[in-house]
């Protein structure tokens, strides 16, 4: 009975210690593979890329990450800042965060853009970008890039972009033909660039029209289509140009045979001619500073018309000053057509 009891005994005890030890053991793989994926998280030192056109800004392509860090999306905000803009930029540039640091790479039409570490040195960095570069230039050649309509058209490069992020975050080093010395030797040569994030959102104002776009900067800006009472507008500044420089040219020969009498009246046709043609030009195409434009012009064509009133009966007057008050109206309201959004990636 007392052996019996004891066997039972025994036998739970050790069935106790089994579960433990097996808990142990399960615990520890669970830790080790918490604390692996923990170190490859914090070995990351390249975090996300992008490919984009220069031209236009147009995504063509950008890694998958599933990160929700802070600093990370404002970089990746500032990636897509930099992208609109990236023609007004160096072909090789670098813009400092805080932990996180943008590297940028143009060449022939795409520009080759990261988010990385700020402990990766640099080289390493414009080393992973000519990888890239590399990589794409074999995968899609000029033609299919300028052909692209549509935003992130070669997601498919995702794939090879992942591969490149794992070679150099675990291995550390390049993965094809460039070798680190080479790069850094280029960077000694002609080193990157360093733009602040002052410099990118001043740019950034350039190339979407708050300022004067800089000569052959490649933006394209379009504005919203044109509606029927802007083709009406058009219309009615043409037949106005058209009245005034009939009626300037006509005069010129009174002028003459008068000792230059009537001088100041050719002057005021004339402005009002070029007044009209500029309104047209307004309206058609965009332009900075164009509520102060478009009021000047209308005050000149208003003073022009007064200065002629003895030459004009009071409905000619009206008809002149309501043209270009309608062609001041409709310019100021045509806006600039939004862009094509990011996908959210």
């Amino acid at each position: 009975m007392y052996n019996k009891t004891f066997s039972i005994l025994l036998f739970y005890f050790n069935l106790l210690l089994c579960v433990r030890c097996a808990g142990r053991c399960c615990c520890d793989g669970i830790k080790k593979a918490v604390c692996s994926s923990w170190t490859q998280w914090i070995m990351s030192l390249i975090l996300f890329a992008f490919v984009v056109r220069v031209r236009d800004g147009l995504p063509l392509s950008a890694s998958t990450d599933f990160e929700h860090n802070r600093e990370l999306q404002e970089r990746k905000q500032q990636l897509r800042t930099i992208s609109k803009a990236l023609a007004l930029f160096p072909d090789r540039g670098t813009v400092k965060g805080q932990k996180l640091n943008i590297y940028f790479v143009s060449s022939e039409g795409v520009s080759y853009m990261t988010v990385c570490h700020c402990s990766l040195p640099v080289a390493k960095a414009f080393c992973f970008l000519e990888d890239l570069r590399w990589e794409f230039t074999t995968c899609y050649n000029s033609t299919v890039v300028a052909l692209a309509a549509r935003p992130y058209p070669f997601l498919e490069f995702d794939s090879t972009i992942q591969k490149l992020k794992q070679q150099y975050n675990q291995s550390g080093g390049p993965a094809l033909e460039i070798t680190l010395a080479e790069v850094q030797q280029d960077l000694n040569i002609h080193p990157p660039q360093v733009l602040t994030l002052e410099e990118v959102e001043l740019t950034n104002g350039t190339a979407n029209g708050h300022m004067e776009q800089a000569p052959g900067s490649g933006q394209n800006v379009r504005l919203e289509p044109v509606t029927a009472p802007g083709i009406l507008s058009l219309v009615l500044n043409i037949m106005c140009a058209s009245l005034n420089i009939i009626r300037g040219v006509h005069l010129i020969e009174y002028t003459f045979q008068d000792d230059y009498e009537g001088i100041w009246n050719v002057v005021a046709f004339f402005l009002a001619f070029v007044c009209c043609v500029f309104q047209c030009h307004l309206y058609l195409f965009h332009s900075s500073l164009k509520k102060p434009k478009s009021f000047t012009l209308l005050s000149v064509i208003v003073l022009c018309n007064f200065y002629l009133l003895g030459m004009r009966n009071m409905w000619q007057l009206i008809f002149h000053i309501s043209v270009a008050s309608l062609s001041t109206v409709l310019i100021l309201t045509r806006k600039l057509q939004d862009r094509t959004n990011d996908c959210g990636v």
